[in-house]
C-alpha cells in the first residue's frame, strides 16, 4: 500500500499543488492527472530527491529512513529511465532476474510482451515502442509491492499501448498497486480504474463512471433552466474561441475532437486546442447534427476524422482519429453500444 499523506509543495507564495492525502491499495490502478512541473516535483518527493516539509510518503508502512526496504518495495518506471543497450531482450532479462533475485519464465514473458521477433536484437536497434515494452518487462520481473508510472504510453504505436494494458491487468491481479503520473487525460482515463487531478488547488476525482451513470449529472452539465437561457435560434455553424485578444472562429468539419477541462469544453484541431465559453453539452447539442458524436461523458468527436475503434479491455474502449499522430479518444461501454447502431454495425 502507497499512502500519500498530506503532502504540498510551496515555494514563497507560489503553490506548486496544495495539501492531499492519496492512498493506493494493493491490486489498485490509479492516476494523477498533472502539469509537467508538479509530476516531476511528486516524483522527487517519492524517491527522496526533494525534502518533504509537510506530509509523509509510506510504502507498506515504510518511509524513506529505511532505504533498503522502501526501494525494494517500489518499483519505477520512470521516463529517463535507461536500458543496457548492448544486451538483447534475453540476456536483460535474465540480469534484471539476477539483480532482483525473482524467477520468471522469460520465454513466456517475452511472447506476452509481443517482443519474440526480436528477442534476438540488441536493445539498441529496437524501436521506441519496442524498448518501452522491454521497460514493462522489466517492472513485471521486479515483482514490487507498489509500481510508480510515469508516462508509460508516451510516443508508443497502438500494439505496445495494448500490451501496457495487459500488464497493468497482470499487475493487479497480482495484487500490486499502480500508480500512474501522466499529463494526458485520455492516457489516464484508458489505463486506470481511479483518476485524478493534482494542481495548486490540490487533488480533485476525475469522475469516469460512464455506463450507469452516463444518463445522469455530468460533470459539466448545466441547470434546465440555463440551457433555456441560451438562444440558439440563430444557428451559426462555427464555433468562437478567444485568443488573447482576438475571437477565433473555428469551422466544425475540420474539428477532430472536444473536451471537458474544469466545466469549459476545449476544441482540438490539427494540433492546436481552442478553449470555448460553452459547456460540453451545449456543443453536444448544438453539434450533434452535423456528424459529432458524445463518446464519453468528457469528449466529443467528429466521426468523419475516426479511422478506427479500439478494444482495450472488456470495458475500455478507445477511438484512433486519422491525424499524423493517431490520436486516442476514450470511448465509454454505454456509448459503443449507440455507436454500432449509428454506424450500422453489430
Amino acid at each position: 500500500m502507497l499512502q500519500l499523506r498530506e503532502l504540498e509543495y510551496r515555494q514563497g507564495d507560489h503553490i506548486l499543488f496544495s495539501t492531499f492525502h492519496l492512498t493506493i491499495q494493493e491490486g489498485e490502478v490509479a492516476a494523477i492527472h498533472s502539469s509537467l512541473n508538479v509530476r516531476q516535483m511528486l516524483i522527487k518527493m517519492i524517491v527522496g530527491d526533494k525534502k518533504i516539509n509537510n506530509g509523509s510518503i509510506e510504502l507498506n508502512g515504510i518511509t524513506l529512513k529505511d532505504k533498503v526496504e522502501y526501494f525494494q518495495a517500489l518499483g519505477l518506471q520512470l521516463l529517463n529511465n535507461g536500458l543496457y543497450e548492448r544486451m538483447n531482450i534475453k540476456e536483460y532479462f535474465r540480469f534484471m532476474e539476477k539483480l532482483y533475485q525473482t524467477n520468471v519464465n522469460h520465454q513466456d514473458l517475452i511472447e506476452k510482451l509481443q517482443l519474440h521477433e526480436v528477442k534476438d536484437k540488441p536493445i539498441s536497434k529496437l524501436t521506441e515502442s519496442e524498448q518501452k515494452r522491454v521497460h514493462y518487462g522489466k517492472a513485471i520481473i521486479q515483482d514490487a509491492s507498489i509500481y510508480l508510472f510515469e508516462e508509460p504510453d508516451l510516443n508508443v504505436d497502438l500494439e505496445t499501448k495494448r500490451v501496457l494494458v495487459h500488464v497493468l491487468n497482470h499487475l493487479k491481479q497480482n495484487k500490486k498497486g499502480v500508480l500512474i503520473l501522466t499529463s494526458n487525460m485520455e492516457s489516464a482515463i484508458t489505463l486506470a480504474e481511479r483518476v485524478y487531478r493534482l494542481n495548486e488547488e490540490g487533488l480533485q476525482t476525475v469522475e469516469i463512471k460512464t455506463e450507469e451513470n452516463e444518463e445522469k449529472q455530468e460533470i459539466d452539465e448545466v441547470s434546465e433552466e440555463e440551457l433555456g437561457k441560451q438562444d440558439f435560434s440563430f444557428q451559426l455553424n462555427k464555433i468562437p474561441s478567444k485568443v488573447n485578444d482576438k475571437i477565433v472562429l473555428l469551422d466544425p468539419p475540420e474539428i477532430d475532437y472536444i473536451e471537458s477541462d474544469e466545466g469549459q469544453a476545449v476544441v482540438h484541431m490539427k494540433g492546436s486546442s481552442f478553449r470555448t465559453a460553452f459547456t460540453l453539452r451545449q456543443l453536444e447539442e448544438k453539434l450533434e447534427h452535423q456528424g459529432f458524436f458524445r463518446c464519453h461523458r468528457s469528449y466529443i468527436v467528429n466521426l468523419q476524422k475516426v479511422r478506427e475503434v479500439i478494444t482495450w479491455t472488456r470495458n475500455s474502449y478507445s477511438l484512433v482519429l486519422q491525424d499524423k499522430e493517431k490520436t486516442q479518444v476514450p470511448l465509454s461501454k454505454a456509448k459503443l453500444v449507440e455507436l454500432k447502431q449509428i454506424l450500422g454495425v453489430d
